[in-house]
């Protein structure tokens, strides 16, 4: 893995673990380009399941296709040094170019 991909995958750890009602875990595909935090969590009534994220790596980019947390994403991989050029809010309507991955 690389240095950008290091990164965001133990930022995104921070996203996993034991939540209200349930559990969020952490996946990601064998080349580890695209990543999930899906959540499992459970009312009396239902169950409810969500991935909250999904991110990708394209290139020296990283594009965060789905983001409802309350600390969004975008602010963690600043706050681990990732620059802002580097990242694409595609969910926000931020272009994506050479997407293909």
């Amino acid at each position: 893995m690389d240095r950008l991909t290091d990164i965001l995958r133990r930022v995104l750890e921070g996203y996993i673990g034991e939540a209200l009602n349930g559990f969020s875990y952490l996946t990601a595909n064998q080349e580890q380009t695209a990543f999930t935090v899906v959540s499992v969590g459970y009312l009396p009534d239902k169950r409810i399941v969500d991935a909250g994220l999904i991110v990708r790596v394209v290139g020296e980019r990283i594009i965060i296709e789905r983001d409802v947390n309350d600390k969004p994403l975008v602010d963690a991989l600043l706050q681990a040094g990732i620059p802002r050029a580097q990242i694409v809010l595609a969910y926000a309507g931020e272009a994506v170019e050479n997407s293909a991955a």
